[in-house]
């Protein structure tokens, strides 16, 4: 193993960053985007190290670790990269995670394609992951293992006789035991992931779906203590959790307040005249909820022609999985519901629906999330969703209005403050719009302010400390490090 610092070792799906090939034939790492890289930048920095997949199927090459290696000097994270082939990208990425797990665990069974050779693909794919940890961890060093597409990798590594601490997040919906049991391997990783000391969720519902499963498949034994659940089984001892991730609430602030974002801003307004904006901001997916909102709002159009010329919905959709087949699809069929709503109501002088595809640089997002008067999240299931709580962060005005899906894991803590709806009742969210556009401005901020004092307190640094402490009060006794001694190691 090589002499490292002691410290974490984070391994997900992906890195940091993207490998491109650009124009001129160069290698270059892009910085990806997503709820898991923001968190984890907030980190110490110090000599960390991040696992994951490097993003395509390019093959490794000394060109490819230098381009790594100087995205490793900007970045706090030591990268280390997975390479797949275009067969595992396929079969494991492609297929186990997104043909299977994706759909199952957000309710879309339907959607699932349950090919025994996606499962093969997967097993050997962790197992690839957990070579790598063994290569990358020094002893005494915190395994950090995020999310659906690496539920294994803690199987292997135990097999391979690791001892390190090990702790696994899940950042997805968990599903109840009647849909979960639809999977043909479900208590291979249900067991896969005891061999974590600390299993995390993101809510309350996603734990007591998974002790559901477990109670039900492995028949182990479970312990509550406070917000805890201690399990045993088959002599492997964990704990589980839901410890609700966030955002750094501060630094979002401070972006929306700056320079760059108050130039957009201005340019935004001006553009829109007297014009409300509504914002919906996605990753295209099916689980998002964009064709049932954009089904309400034509409703909300039908029913209140005197918003016409009022109001406009600008629709952000980054581009994700766009070689995949449904995924093409369902960006078609948004394109034609939005050609669809224009045809029906544009005015000289004004479109209803503005469709950005494409992602934005973050002050012109953090301008957007101040800009706009009313939020539409309205995902039919999802893990968390921190697009929500980005926007309230940035809402410096506080004149903005949260619709939030009651399935976003966001909602438990965000119903306070924000108008909670069912996605797939496109008449409640047609009202829910009208009612956020007619809100008065004192109830307006009085929303506000509930959501932002839960933004601010529930941020990324409580997160990270409410694991840490879990990690630190239930290590192995098998580790080599004194319990307490875990958080001064790892750099929390």
């Amino acid at each position: 193993m090589q002499e490292r610092k002691q410290g974490i070792v984070i391994v997900s799906n992906r890195l940091p960053v993207t490998l491109e090939v650009a124009e001129s034939g160069a290698l270059h790492a892009r910085p990806s985007a997503g709820g898991l890289v923001s968190a984890l930048q907030s980190l110490p920095k110090r000599d960390n190290a991040w696992i994951g997949w490097t993003g395509s199927s390019i093959e490794p090459s000394a060109e490819a670790r230098a381009a790594l290696g100087a995205a490793s000097l900007s970045s706090g994270f030591r990268m280390c990269p997975v390479f797949l082939s275009k067969e595992e990208i396929s079969k494991f990425y492609l297929g186990f995670a997104n043909e299977i797990v994706w759909p199952l665990f957000h309710d879309l069974q339907s959607r699932c394609n349950f090919d025994p050779s996606y499962w093969r693909a997967y097993q050997e794919v962790n197992a690839g992951f957990a070579t790598q940890v063994l290569k990358m961890a020094n002893t005494g060093d915190l395994v950090w293992i995020h999310d659906y597409q690496l539920m294994l990798v803690a199987t292997h590594l135990r097999n391979a006789g690791m001892r390190n601490r090990l702790a696994y997040f899940h950042h997805i919906p968990f599903p109840s035991p009647d849909i979960f049991e639809k999977l043909p391997w479900g208590k291979q990783l249900l067991q896969g992931l005891l061999h974590h000391e600390v299993i995390g969720f993101q809510t309350d519902r996603d734990l007591q779906n998974f002790l559901s499963c477990y109670r039900k498949l492995l028949r182990g034994e479970v312990t509550a203590k406070g917000r805890l659940v201690e399990l045993r089984c088959g002599g492997l001892h964990s704990v589980a959790s839901a410890f609700p991730i966030g955002i750094d609430a501060d630094a979002f602030e401070t972006v929306a307040g700056g320079g760059a974002a108050g130039k957009r801003l201005a340019e935004i307004r001006e553009t829109l005249g007297d014009c409300a904006l509504i914002l919906g901001v996605d990753r295209l997916d099916y689980t998002k909820g964009i064709i049932e909102r954009l089904r309400a709002f034509e409703i909300f159009l039908e029913q209140h022609p005197g918003s016409h010329r009022k109001v406009t919905l600008v629709q952000v959709i980054v581009p994700s999985r766009s070689d995949v087949p449904k995924y093409q699809e369902l960006k078609g069929e948004v394109e034609r519901l939005v050609a669809s709503i224009n045809g029906r109501f544009t005015d000289l002088g004004w479109t209803p629906v503005q469709f950005m595809y494409r992602g934005l640089p973050h002050a012109e997002l953090l301008a957007y999330y101040r800009a706009a008067d009313v939020a539409l999240v309205t995902p039919l299931k999802d893990g968390m969703n921190l697009v929500a709580k980005e926007f309230c962060a940035c809402q410096l005005d506080r004149k903005g209005v949260l619709v939030l899906s009651k399935f976003a894991g966001a909602a438990q803590q965000l119903k306070a403050g924000a108008l909670l709806v069912n996605p797939n009742d496109w008449q409640s969210v047609a009202d829910s719009i009208a009612q956020a556009l007619a809100m008065d401005a004192r109830e307006k901020e009085r929303r506000m302010k509930v959501l932002q004092r839960s933004v601010h307190k529930n941020n990324v640094s409580q997160w990270l400390d409410h694991i840490s402490a879990t990690v630190e009060m239930y290590s192995r006794t098998r580790a080599p490090e004194p319990r307490g001694e875990l958080a001064a190691a790892v750099g929390f």
